[in-house]
């Protein structure tokens, strides 16, 4: 058993880079139904660093401009894993909001949840798994 201890108390925010701030935004705003948490200037008015999240999520998302000289950002596995209480409907929900969702639901049986995955505007992959509700 290990005796290491932290001072870490939770994940804050997740970045995904993105070219267009505002088709992200309008995406996860406009057609997941997130909130926008925080949509604020920064390096001289060049930048925006704007955080996204799920009504009442701890956890945000920033929809942050690519580093200079980075790889060009889009079409990325995000590593974010969103919770539903109903993973049929919310994949009903979004396919009929034209997001770009797998063809169905992936069951693979006790105890892995059902699970599908998601493209946003930029082709960034994220997962969306059953989970209780809390």
């Amino acid at each position: 058993m290990s005796t290491t201890t932290t001072r870490i108390s939770k994940v804050g925010v997740v970045v995904v880079p993105v070219t267009d701030q505002a088709r992200s935004i309008a995406f996860y705003v406009d057609t997941l139904g997130f909130e926008k948490r925080a949509d604020v200037p920064f390096g001289g008015d060049a930048y925006r660093w704007v955080e996204v999240a799920p009504p009442g999520a701890d956890t945000t998302i920033a929809l942050a401009p690519p580093p200079p000289d980075s790889e060009k950002p889009g079409g990325r596995q995000t590593g974010i894993c969103l919770n539903t209480a109903d993973v049929d409907a919310t994949h009903a929900e979004l396919r009929d909001r034209g997001v770009d969702v797998d063809e169905e639901v992936s069951r693979m049986g006790d105890p892995v949840p059902p699970m599908f995955w998601f493209r946003d505007n930029e082709a960034n992959v994220v997962l969306v798994v059953e989970a209780p509700a809390e």
